[in-house]
């Protein structure tokens, strides 16, 4: 059965929607994407993507293609037209269609943003069997560009990483610069040491995660310490647990790092217990 995509005002079947190929997310990877789960038919942290959104748009000085109310009547639209229960809505914005290639920006009186959005249904998304197992990650050098803090569509490096770990048979890669730890290829990365969770702190270095805050939010509402520095690999090998955590993953479990099992080599009781409070208290404010 097709799927019904939102493509700049309109609902279509997917196999009738298309993009230029003069668009600059096309040509330049000029745009930026946000990814709200849904659990249960609804959005899980929409607001806190609606808002990392304008943020990237700002600092890419790219128009807003429509206002946060019409952009939650879109996924919402969608949500229903494709009978999502739990699964992804992937929304991804460029600087549009200037109706030829130039490195120069177009001009936004002239050029619209083009807007993309899609689900992806995923029954079951909250009861992943990794949880219960934990992911194996690797290390790898992070050679992307400065500004990880703007959720870019600029996602070869990290596609590669995630390669990279495939073929080492593991699940995902931790990405290394100056000797520490940024993030993973798509999530945020943490690790425990006796009643402290450590997290690398909020610069242009790593992505803002949605997730994230939420997650740091409800550790520190549950009584847990929270230190947001930046840490090694090998710091992390010694540690008690590891976890990461993004709007599709939620909190996983990491339970080996580049070879190394952590603790008794099973998900940890941190991480465990910080996804069952993450998927229990964003379902209570889905919208």
């Amino acid at each position: 059965m097709s799927r019904t995509v939102y493509v700049n005002g309109d609902y279509l079947p997917e196999e009738e929607a298309v993009v230029s190929v003069f668009d600059r997310g096309f040509l330049m990877a000029d745009g930026v994407y946000e990814v709200t789960s849904v659990l249960g038919g609804k959005l899980i942290d929409f607001p806190g993507h609606s808002a990392r959104l304008t943020r990237s748009l700002s600092e890419l000085d790219m128009a807003s293609p429509c206002s946060d109310e019409e952009l939650l009547a879109i996924h919402r639209e969608l949500v229903v037209r494709n009978g999502i229960e739990d699964g992804l809505i992937y929304m991804q914005v460029t600087r549009g269609n200037p109706g030829d290639r130039d490195f120069a920006f177009p001009d936004p009186k002239v050029t619209r943003p083009t807007l993309v959005l899609f689900t992806q249904s995923k029954p079951g998304l909250a009861d992943s069997p990794a949880a219960k197992t934990g992911w194996k990650v690797i290390s790898i050098e992070d050679i992307r560009w400065g500004r990880r803090d703007i959720k870019t569509t600029q996602l070869l490096y990290p596609s590669m990483g995630k390669m990279m770990a495939k073929k080492a048979g593991a699940d995902d890669a931790w990405l290394i610069e100056d000797g520490m730890v940024t993030e993973g290829t798509s999530n945020n990365a943490y690790i425990v040491t006796g009643n402290r969770i450590v997290t690398r702190a909020l610069s242009n270095d790593i992505l803002h995660g949605i997730t994230r805050a939420a997650v740091l939010r409800f550790a520190a509402e549950a009584q847990m310490q929270v230190e947001e520095r930046s840490f090694t690999i090998e710091e992390a090998q010694a540690a008690d647990e590891a976890f990461v955590t993004s709007a599709s993953a939620f909190v996983m479990p990491v339970v080996e790092i580049d070879g190394t099992a952590l603790g008794d080599g099973k998900p940890g009781p941190v991480a465990t217990r910080l996804r069952e409070i993450y998927l229990e208290e964003s379902r209570k404010v889905a919208v």
